[in-house]
């Protein structure tokens, strides 16, 4: 076996976190082909396997979607009492259970159980990864999202183009095939998850260093901050959930927007979704280093509204006139809601992270995950009311997140400033410290 060139362990040793980062990058890749082999043909299996009507199949997705609202605050929790690498390998394992369980009953009422339950975990993930992620590569955590993310896309797309293969055959069959696909993407991430080492939390970085000065001795236990009765973070949370709407406007409302509005030719949308996916692999880890610092995250806030702006015209100009034009409007709108997209990812990890007190990071990044969790849920009812107002309705959506990342920006100026505030950089902890 040929040994790797120093360019190779150059571009590796770039990776925050070193070996133990790279791994769970691999679990990341790994994790999203899988996802991306099932997801796509999700309601399409419901409907052709397990025989259930529209309706039926509608409203199992949106009980699922609700219930895994609270996925994240409840993973959060356990990440600050248990350790997290356990905690990310159980929610692995069971969502390969409950994945695995759709295949034993067609029963509407069994169906609909089983995809909530497995929504628990599925919803968890992100903010279990980037709390890892957070906590092992420290000062470098703005950098390494921007690499897991862009891990994420690659393994998005090698599913997604798995998947589209076994649908050509036409044979029902595939359908449980791609899900049993998924299962074994779990079960491979739950053994490599294992294999990481647990990562340092900041709590007991500082409980050790007190320890040291002989702070502790017949100290009782601090409280624990609690993220539902921090005002300024619950609206920071609030604020960041409008701002991840860009998800559903170029995943939900960019294809209904070209069948329904434009006049541009259906074949368009897979292609703007793929130029999405595109602009996400190039530019996600060069644009990361804007973001690097807690003050520098926040001023990004303004190019972002700028880029709503941009993007949510676009969308309008598109529905007025010919199909040149709508082409035209769509790729400005897309490429624009893309950076935002980016621009946003980038903000938000790093502001979600500066916010959370050292003694709850867990629970803390598990409430501000409810932002992306409830756009998820409620977004493609917004946009398609927006759809349904006519174009005019988007510049006023537009307009609308301008508002919200105004009061983010101004909400959370003094924590950002303020020179006490706990961060997640921690020096290494070893077992006989």
């Amino acid at each position: 076996m040929s040994r790797p060139t120093s360019w190779h362990r150059t571009a590796l040793d770039r990776i925050p976190g070193g070996r133990d980062g790279r791994r769970m990058l691999i679990v990341s890749i790994i994790d999203k082909t899988g996802t991306g082999l099932w997801a796509g043909c999700t309601a399409l299996y419901f409907t052709y396997v397990s025989g259930l009507g529209l309706g039926q199949v509608g409203l199992l997705m949106t009980v699922s979607g609700g219930v895994g609202i609270a996925g994240a605050p409840l993973a959060g929790r356990l990440a600050d009492r248990f350790p997290l690498v356990r905690v990310i390998a159980a929610t692995q394992v069971m969502r390969a259970v409950a994945l695995l369980a759709l295949l034993t009953t067609d029963d509407f009422l069994l169906l609909t159980l089983y995809s909530a339950l497995g929504a628990l975990p599925d919803r968890a993930g992100s903010v279990l990864i980037k709390l890892y992620a957070a906590r092992l590569a420290g000062p470098e955590r703005v950098r390494y999202q921007a690499i897991q993310r862009t891990t994420v896309n690659i393994g998005w797309s090698i599913g997604g183009l798995g998947a589209a293969a076994a649908l050509a055959t036409g044979s029902v069959h595939a359908y449980p095939l791609l899900l049993v696909g998924n299962v074994l993407s779990y079960a491979v991430i739950a053994a490599l998850t294992l294999r990481c080492a647990e990562p340092p939390a900041p709590a007991h970085v500082a409980v050790v260093s007190a320890a040291r000065d002989g702070k502790t001795a017949g100290a009782p236990a601090p409280r624990r901050a609690n993220p539902w009765r921090d005002r300024t973070f619950l609206g920071y949370t609030a604020t960041d959930a409008a701002l991840f709407l860009d998800d559903t406007i170029l995943q939900v409302a960019v294809p209904l927007w070209i069948v329904h509005a434009t006049a541009a030719p259906v074949g368009l949308a897979p292609l703007l979704l793929v130029l999405n996916t595109v602009l996400v692999v190039l530019f996600q880890v060069p644009l990361a280093r804007f973001g690097a610092t807690t003050p520098a995250a926040r001023r990004l806030i303004v190019p972002l509204c700028g880029l709503f702006v941009v993007g949510t015209l676009a969308l309008a100009v598109s529905a007025a006139g010919g199909r040149a034009l709508a082409i035209g409007a769509l790729a400005v709108a897309v490429i624009a809601l893309t950076f935002a997209e980016i621009i946003h990812a980038t903000a938000s990890w790093e502001l979600s992270v500066a916010l959370a007190p050292a003694d709850a990071q867990g629970s803390y990044l598990g409430v501000h995950g409810l932002a992306q969790s409830t756009q998820r849920f409620a977004g493609p009812l917004l946009v398609t009311a927006v759809m349904t107002a006519g174009p005019l309705a988007w510049p006023v959506l537009g307009l609308a997140l301008v508002g919200a990342g105004a009061a983010q920006h101004r909400l959370i100026r003094d924590r950002v400033t303020k020179p006490a505030q706990a961060s997640l950089s921690v020096p290494t902890v070893t077992v006989s410290e």
